[in-house]
């Protein structure tokens, strides 16, 4: 279900945000227009997106999701409506890649449990925050089999 994960140290980076705190419920409605608007902020500036979108998870509550949805950028965008710039911190992070669908039981909760474990097993310790970088999704018009999401946990021991 995941790849084998790995230790690296990422490097800060730019990126167009906007934060979002909604009931965990709403996710799969608000998504969407979330990072079309990310998206459409970012394009009107004559920016590119620098890498695929993400979303910065702050913490881990099971009734609410405290989130930013991310579109990486290489040059400051400026803010317009719900979007700011904003400056991802590098950080050394536990990362693994999840192949297949993000619901069902072979989904992302399933990924990330996986994953969970081999952090805990390894003797590292996780901050209260994580990243899922959707890789391949949706959009590509491939089928769910096919959606690959880096999931990433900043560690702090």
């Amino acid at each position: 279900m995941i790849e084998t994960p790995q230790v690296i140290q990422t490097a800060a980076h730019l990126a167009a945000i906007i934060h979002l705190t909604i009931a965990r419920s709403e996710v799969q409605t608000v998504m969407g227009p979330a990072i079309s608007e990310v998206m459409a902020a970012v394009m009107a500036q004559g920016l590119e997106p620098a890498g695929p979108w993400f979303t910065h998870h702050l913490k881990m509550d099971p009734e609410k999701f405290d989130f930013q949805v991310c579109v990486p950028i290489s040059t400051p965008v400026a803010a317009v409506g719900r979007v700011v710039c904003a400056t991802m911190p590098g950080a050394r992070v536990a990362r693994t890649i999840h192949q297949g669908p993000y619901d069902g039981t072979d989904g992302l909760a399933a990924a990330w449990s996986e994953f969970g474990k081999w952090i805990a097993t390894n003797g590292h310790v996780t901050g209260p925050d994580l990243y899922e970088c959707y890789l391949t999704g949706p959009e590509s018009g491939s089928g769910p089999e096919d959606w690959r999401t880096e999931l990433s946990r900043p560690l702090i021991k």
